[in-house]
C-alpha cells in the first residue's frame, strides 16, 4: 500500500504560501504558510498534520489492542501535543480519554504502553512519546 499527499510551495519562506492535497481529497488545495505554521493563520501545517496523524494512528492501534483481549472500547478520544521548537519536532504527547467496560487499569495501561510504543506513526517518529489517560469502565 502507498499513500501519497502533495505540496505545492510558491514564493519565499517567510512571504510565500503553499498549499496541500492528499489522494483521498479530505485535504485538496488547503493552505498553509508562514503564518499557519508559527503564527495564528487560517490554515494547517505540518506539525498538526503529524500531530493529527499521530492521534489517528493511535487510536486504531489501541482499539485494536483492546479488541484482541475481549474488551472493545466504547470510545477513544486522543489529542497529540507535538512540541517544536528550534526548528526540531521535540516530543508527542498522546492524551487520552477512554471509555472501556469491564478492564483492569493493569490491562489497560500494559495496551496503551503497546499502543503508544507499536503504533506505525509512534514507530515512524524520531522524537520522544510519552501518553496519559482517563479510563471510564
Amino acid at each position: 500500500m502507498i499513500r501519497k499527499a502533495t505540496a505545492v510551495w510558491k514564493g519565499s519562506g517567510k512571504e510565500g504560501s503553499g498549499h496541500l492535497t492528499t489522494d483521498s481529497t479530505v485535504l485538496k488545495d488547503t493552505q498553509y504558510s508562514f503564518n499557519t505554521r508559527f503564527e495564528d493563520g487560517v490554515g494547517t501545517n505540518p506539525e498538526e498534520l503529524i500531530a493529527a496523524a499521530h492521534a489517528g494512528c493511535f487510536a486504531m492501534k489501541l482499539s485494536f489492542n483492546l479488541s484482541g483481549v475481549n474488551f472493545p472500547p466504547q470510545s477513544l478520544e486522543v489529542t497529540s501535543k507535538i512540541t517544536f521548537e528550534e526548528g526540531t519536532l521535540k516530543k508527542s504527547h498522546l492524551v487520552l480519554k477512554a471509555q472501556v467496560d469491564g478492564i483492569s487499569e493493569e490491562e489497560f495501561a500494559k495496551q496503551v504502553k503497546d499502543a503508544e510504543e507499536n503504533c506505525p506513526i509512534s514507530k515512524a517518529l524520531n522524537m520522544e512519546i510519552s501518553s496519559e489517560y482517563t479510563l471510564n469502565s
